[in-house]
């Protein structure tokens, strides 16, 4: 009991070093209650709730889609970093419980005639108390130890709960990571796809056209020989066949290059990709797209989710990191059978057993403690910012896929009419430069144009899908 006195002047002492929370981090600004600041909601359901086979009705992209989220390679990487957190979180866990060892040793001391213990052996061997067995080697001292030994820290201030908090909510976060591929991939699946689509209707585009312009060079060739036009002409609309027919071929480059990187995505090796039906007849997509309120929409984002379980855990981070201020007790009971001669290390009379407390804090050179405490600080504000800018970037995001779906209808709705006009201008121009009213050059200039809205028109329906994608991968969709 004379100890004791000692033990608490340690405790106190070391409590009394208890490092203060730190301040929060500034505050941001909060989150508007609507994307659509000047109109009210009208629906309160968000499309990021929609499981993605209903949200993408192509059967086609449907099975690629599946292909992808059992073959991705960047996704089994993510599920990896899972099973890390989780090793790491059951290391942390264990640390609460005693660890239990088996031990084995063997030793061998001399001690020297003027040491304690060599003193003490000489003087044992002479006394008359004791029988030959129990008589200690004095040239060589033989040490034998077969038990257990062990070791627990009491978690006094929890600091090993927080680190197991901290692990764990780690765990969680990084769940959210491969559910945050799983959306990516959905989405670049769904792009890509998108891509291909427009690629095959560009082509069919060109290669359509590249027929018209055909057939119109072997009448104006026919034209040139009944003296109505001049060798001009003709070259005028070779030329333009030849740069419709190289623009085919282009497309055909881009075709093979998406679908390898499709490929990819799909986790093989290139080769054909099934299609569904083609562009514009159908896309496969709900014609309506609700947003829902930020409060709810926002939170079903994966990347938002696991900035929030980061900040979480670094926030655990920094509660351990104070209790490393404090004192830590820690226990090392031990049981066996221990002896200075071999045949006697089985004998009942060598069974010991004992335990040792021991407490411990940090009084002098606590550098390493105030820097652990600096970085878990530093890493808790960077994690608030980082959720911050999570739920900025995802409001951005869906804000600009609402106003693209309006803006791209819109182009689609004109560009569609503006083909329409072409169309019907090639179509005249055909006529009156037969009737000797338009010139050649007038009717090229109809071919090209008609030509040009034709795959603008295809590439803003692409967009306008895109936007669509990119909407609902903003709204937290897709890894459901």
């Amino acid at each position: 009991m004379r100890f004791l006195p000692a033990f608490l002047s340690v405790l106190a002492l070391s409590t009394s070093c208890r490092v203060a929370a730190p301040d929060g981090p500034a505050a941001s600004p909060a989150t508007p209650k609507a994307f659509n600041q000047t109109t009210a909601p009208t629906d309160t359901v968000s499309v990021g709730s929609t499981p993605w086979r209903q949200f993408f009705q192509d059967p086609a992209l449907a099975g690629l889609i599946d292909t992808a989220l059992q073959q991705n390679l960047d996704l089994k990487v993510a599920m990896q970093r899972v099973e890390v957190f989780q090793a790491q979180y059951l290391a942390r866990r264990g640390a609460l419980f005693p660890s239990v060892s088996a031990v084995g040793t063997a030793g061998l001391d001399r001690y020297g005639k003027y040491t304690m213990t060599g003193i003490g052996n000489f003087d044992t061997n002479l006394s008359q108390n004791i029988a030959d067995n129990q008589r200690v080697p004095t040239a060589l001292t033989p040490d034998l130890f077969v038990g257990l030994r062990s070791s627990w820290e009491i978690d006094l201030w929890g600091k090993l709960r927080s680190r197991r908090k901290a692990a764990y909510l780690r765990v969680l976060g990084s769940e959210q990571g491969r559910n945050l591929v799983v959306t990516n991939l959905v989405a670049d699946v769904a792009r890509a796809y998108y891509e291909l689509l427009t690629l095959d209707n560009q082509l069919a585009i060109l290669l359509r056209n590249t027929r018209f312009q055909q057939e119109g060079l072997r009448l104006i060739r026919i034209q040139k020989q009944a003296g109505r036009v001049t060798e001009l002409a003709v070259q005028q609309f070779a030329a333009q066949a030849l740069r419709t027919e190289s623009l085919a071929y282009e497309t055909r480059q881009r075709i093979t290059e998406t679908e390898t990187q499709l490929n990819q995505l799909l986790g093989r090796y290139p080769q054909a990709i099934r299609r569904g039906p083609a562009l514009p007849n159908q896309s496969g997509l709900p014609t309506k797209l609700s947003a829902g309120l930020p409060a709810t929409a926002l939170l079903r984002r994966p990347d938002v989710r696991q900035a929030e379980l980061q900040l979480r855990a670094t926030s655990a981070d920094v509660d351990a990191a104070r209790a490393a201020f404090l004192p830590s007790l820690t226990l090392t009971p031990y049981a066996g059978l221990n002896a200075f001669r071999a045949n006697v290390l089985l004998d009942p009379g060598s069974v010991v057993y004992g335990a040792v407390a021991g407490l411990t804090g940090p009084i002098l050179n606590r550098a390493q403690y105030r820097a652990d405490f600096r970085e878990a600080v530093a890493n808790n504000y960077e994690g608030y910012y980082r959720y911050q800018q999570a739920l900025q970037t995802g409001f951005r995001e869906v804000v600009v896929g609402l106003q693209g779906l309006q803006n791209f209808q819109s182009v689609v709705n004109l560009r569609t009419r503006e083909v329409e006009q072409l169309t019907s201008a090639v179509a005249t121009s055909n006529d009156l430069f037969v009737a000797g009213y338009a010139t050649y050059l007038e009717v090229i200039t109809a071919q090209r144009s008609v030509l040009e809205a034709e795959l603008s028109l295809a590439e803003t329906r692409q967009a306008l899908l895109l936007q669509s994608v990119n909407l609902y991968r903003a709204l937290g969709g897709g890894w459901q």
